[in-house]
């Protein structure tokens, strides 16, 4: 793991350990795009959310993993929609996109199943590289999310460099490859049509649970009164 040069990293909360203004200020931003007519959240939106709420910095890279900084410290966002966040136990959050025939040359993804998934980690390996050589410590945060009912789950974990050999992959039924641990738990799927690398999470028990009351909606005159409109806006050609 690179640390900056040998130097204890920043950090700006103790991992998993979310300080409660923080969730005080995603939910304000939750809130306020909801009344703004957002139906849902994407993940650019979440970046926005939790940079905002930390105070960093949201750069919403689509293939780096430095979404959100402050200081020398990154975060991945990542975000779900859950019908029941505070109850679900596991989680499939898409990582990027990567394509071993890019980067190895690898032209049929099948032909040798084992090679193709070494790639894939090791180009995901090298995205982890890149993002650390400038931040430490680099988080995954995740967001699990109902915009319906207003409930979400929040957890994170720290990013390392994946030991490639310690994945067996195999093909599934859809054509897709599949890595598996030592202890044959499901941790990764990769798709040959699009190249989208998917990571399976256990949601950990230091999960942080929170709800938030129904904005009401917004009152039409009350709220063009707030903007300020009058007739004059309005320009007829």
């Amino acid at each position: 793991m690179r640390d900056n040069k040998g130097k204890k990293p920043f950090e700006l909360y103790p991992l998993g350990q979310f300080p409660h203004k923080f969730i005080i200020n995603f939910s304000k931003v939750f809130v306020y795009k909801y009344l703004t007519g957002l139906k849902d959240l994407s993940g650019s939106d979440w970046g926005d959310a939790f940079a905002i709420g930390i105070d960093g910095e949201h750069h919403d890279s689509p293939l780096g993993l430095a979404d959100v900084t402050y200081k020398t410290q990154c975060w991945s966002t990542k975000t779900i929609h859950a019908n029941k966040p505070h109850t679900q136990q596991k989680v499939r959050v898409i990582s990027g996109r990567c394509s071993p025939d890019y980067s190895y040359g690898i032209t049929d993804p099948h032909t040798d199943i084992q090679r193709t998934g070494t790639a894939v980690l090791s180009i995901i390996n090298e995205r982890i590289n890149i993002a650390k050589d400038k931040y430490e410590p680099l988080r995954t945060v995740v967001l699990m999310r109902n915009f319906t009912t207003f409930e979400f789950a929040l957890f994170e974990h720290d990013v390392y460099r994946y030991v490639t050999s310690d994945y067996e992959w195999r093909k599934n039924s859809n054509g897709n490859l599949e890595g598996f641990d030592a202890s044959n738990r499901h941790c990764f799927t990769w798709q040959p049509h699009g190249s989208q690398f998917t990571v399976l999470y256990d949601v950990p028990p230091s999960i942080l649970m929170f709800s938030i009351q129904q904005p009401r909606v917004l009152d039409f005159e009350e709220t063009l009164g707030q903007a300020g409109f009058n007739e004059s806006w309005v320009k007829i050609l």
